[in-house]
């Protein structure tokens, strides 16, 4: 009996295709917080509305020269005051024989540089002014937020025109006043910001870590308060195209031979009574593109809101367009 080998219970690995254990199903990566708001964005027909508009308008502005069919300071006073559908002129002409879509489409060159360039120079001052309060507080905190209450005591209108009236209409100098009068309200809102997240834990342990001041400011406080930024920005695009319109409509803004929307309108007062489509385009310009910049900045507020779940979804609409398209009678 000694030499009887004990009987051995088969195992998984004795089963043919059964040699390794099946490893378990993988997890799908979770979606990181842009991602999300992308999607919730895109869901947005409102902002996807706006941004196709602006994109629209980027593209006629970068294509100018091959979209117009002739330069936009170029008189003819053998063709003025031409009706819209004129052969050559589709939306007619103006006072000096000047192709009134040509001018409209060099404007928006004008008219979306100033607001971009604007919002970007005013988002820089502002947050950079707003981190260094927000983050050192004491007597830095109190010089900078009492700068920011004068600054928005001053009629920004009337300072702009102040300084253009002194230094000139340029175009640098144009928007350089728009930016020093535009700021304030990004400084405000960066330093609300700030002054909640110094406080958090992930702070104090980059603190204890070593990371200087600085660091911490730009590497993590700035980067988690971007959300507000970005949608302050936006906004502000609208703001300065509008700032740029009027002081262009006053005079003391873009000059002959260059053209803006506002630069038009003020040329087309003279004549509303007897031409009133020369005012009519460019102010549907101007409503267009702010009311496009205006939605992309509510898509963009509704898109990183973690808080705000009602999105603008198509059966949305059609459940709107049911509702109210019905027959009252």
């Amino acid at each position: 009996m000694s030499g009887v080998v004990p009987r051995q219970e088969p195992t998984l690995a004795d089963v043919p295709g059964m040699g390794s254990p099946v490893p378990p199903p993988a997890m799908d990566k979770p979606q990181g917080p842009w991602k999300t708001a992308g999607k919730r964005f895109v869901r947005n027909p409102y902002a996807m509305g706006g941004l196709a508009v602006l994109l629209f308008f980027a593209i006629v502005a970068i294509l100018a020269p091959v979209i117009a069919p002739y330069e936009p300071d170029k008189i003819d006073f053998m063709n003025t005051n031409l009706p819209p559908g004129t052969k050559g002129y589709p939306l007619g002409t103006d006072e000096l024989g000047r192709d009134i879509f040509s001018r409209l489409v060099y404007s928006s060159q004008i008219s979306l540089t100033v607001g971009f360039s604007v919002a970007a120079a005013a988002v820089l001052i502002g947050s950079l002014v707003g981190a260094v309060a927000g983050y050192f507080g004491g007597w830095i905190d109190t010089i900078l937020m009492r700068l920011v209450d004068v600054m928005n005591s001053l009629p920004s209108l009337f300072l702009n025109i102040l300084v253009l009236s002194i230094f000139g209409s340029d175009f640098i100098y144009m928007v350089l006043v728009l930016s020093f009068t535009g700021w304030m309200g990004v400084a405000r809102l960066v330093r609300g910001t700030f002054l909640q997240l110094r406080e958090m834990q992930y702070v104090e342990a980059a603190r204890a870590t070593g990371v200087s001041s600085w660091g911490i400011m730009f590497r993590h406080l700035l980067r988690n308060s971007s959300h507000p930024i970005i949608v302050n920005a936006t906004l502000m695009v609208g703001s300065a195209i509008l700032s740029e319109s009027a002081l262009s409509y006053l005079g003391l803004g873009i000059q002959a031979p260059e053209t803006s929307w506002g630069l038009m309108l003020s040329n087309a007062q003279e004549f509303m009574l007897v031409d009133p489509l020369q005012a009519l385009y460019p102010g549907l310009c101007i409503l267009i593109i702010v009311l496009a910049v205006n939605f992309i900045g509510d898509g963009i507020q509704d898109a990183l809101n973690p808080r705000e779940k009602k999105t603008f979804s198509a059966r949305r609409l059609r459940q709107w367009r049911n509702k109210y398209s019905k027959s009252t009678g």
